[in-house]
């Protein structure tokens, strides 16, 4: 999530204008296709509670039997039934930085799940300094209501102060690795573009921790050979594409520039030198919106969606949206649908706005239904049917 701070009402109209004026330099020509903030219409389906009573659930994970893993940011993970009965906190689960926009994150399970039992986390975790916290990956094999052999395959570094833009999404890819969105942590942007921090980056590792040898930096020495791409704020949405089996990102902007994305290795996004955004106080942040070797988003949303949580989805139950990224919205708060041909995105149909729900993960169950989280102290998990 975005945190926005508003300054005086007397000061905006005069901010305002400043920044009318700031992007209308020659340098600052906008290049990349961006939303017409459609407005949400009514869609043809049902929206079910399967489950309620999570605090701030923030990643859905299925098992193969239909049961779910969901973590709840202070800390817990629940195994929640098909029926929707909440399960005790799973034991084995690492501390967490609960802290702000910090705790636990994400959650996965490996694509050999049925032979090996691996459930992966991503979380805030503290540094030796109680002052000090970064994005954690840590894997378990689940036996009953316990993660056992938990161990720390991979740590954002260097660790620093504050709670906020953590990433977190976990995703593999085809080959069986591991992506990792990570943040900036918000005060220290520049380090999105220091290829020797690991704030900022997508990262891709191998299940144990490991670096895969193509990786695009891994023969570099001034850079970390687990990055896979730079130049990002705040990944909290990312997926694979069910035809292509590229990586696709929707990552927060400031105020505007929310971007989507599909990380090229090595590629620069540009973050904080080029942005659609602008700072919460209406000034300008960095060069402009386009650079020299860096790379443009595939589409951004102003105002934002603050996007968290994407699936393309592949099931039959909505044959009409079959191939179609489906993206959370925890500002205003709905769910967004994309339709990407060819690498570009060709509609946007926004959903659920009169739910007044924060979404904060979209997956796709293995009966083909959509389930959505939402983020508050109340969460539920729900189930998109469609209209009989």
């Amino acid at each position: 999530m975005n945190v926005y701070i508003y300054p005086p009402r007397a000061k905006l109209a005069v901010l305002a204008v400043i920044a009318v004026l700031l992007a209308v330099d020659g340098s600052n020509a906008q290049t990349a296709p961006h939303s017409t903030t459609p407005k949400s219409v009514a869609a043809p389906i049902n929206v079910v509670t399967v489950a309620t009573g999570l605090v701030n659930p923030w990643g859905l994970a299925f098992l193969p039997d239909g049961r779910m893993l969901v973590t709840e940011r202070p800390g817990r993970l629940r195994m929640v039934e098909v029926n929707g009965n909440l399960s005790a906190p799973l034991q084995g689960v690492p501390e967490v930085y609960a802290r702000g926009q910090g705790g636990l994150l994400d959650v996965a399970i490996d694509p050999a799940f049925s032979d090996n039992q691996w459930v992966y986390l991503a979380y805030a975790e503290r540094g030796q300094d109680k002052d000090v916290a970064g994005t954690a990956v840590a894997r378990g094999r689940l036996q009953g209501t316990t993660l056992h052999d938990v161990k720390v395959i991979w740590r954002q570094t260097p660790k620093v102060d504050g709670a906020l833009h953590w990433g977190s999404r976990l995703v593999f890819d085809r080959n069986g690795y591991l992506f990792i969105t990570t943040g900036e942590r918000q005060a220290y942007k520049e380090r999105a573009q220091d290829l020797s921090a690991t704030l900022g980056k997508v990262i891709r590792i191998k299940p144990d921790g490991s670096i895969p040898d193509d990786n695009p930096l891994a023969n570099r020495k001034d850079a970390k050979p687990e990055i896979w791409s730079y130049g990002h704020r705040n990944i909290q949405a990312a997926a694979l594409h069910p035809s292509t089996g590229a990586l696709w990102t929707v990552e927060h902007g400031a105020r505007g520039g929310d971007e989507l994305n599909q990380p090229q290795p090595g590629r620069n996004y540009g973050w904080p030198v080029i942005t659609y955004g602008v700072n919460y106080n209406f000034m300008k942040i960095g060069e402009g919106t386009a650079k020299a070797g860096m790379e443009q988003p595939v589409f951004y949303w102003d105002p934002v969606i603050a996007p968290s949580g994407a699936v393309f989805y592949t099931g039959d139950v909505f044959k009409d949206w079959r191939g179609d990224l489906f993206i959370g919205s925890l500002s205003p708060g709905l769910l967004v649908r994309v339709r990407i041909s060819e690498g570009r995105v060709v509609s946007e149909t926004r959903y659920l706005e009169e739910l007044d729900e924060r979404i904060r993960d979209v997956q796709q169950g293995p009966d083909g239904y959509l389930y959505l989280l939402t983020d508050n102290s109340k969460g539920r998990i729900l189930r998109l049917e469609p209209k009989r």
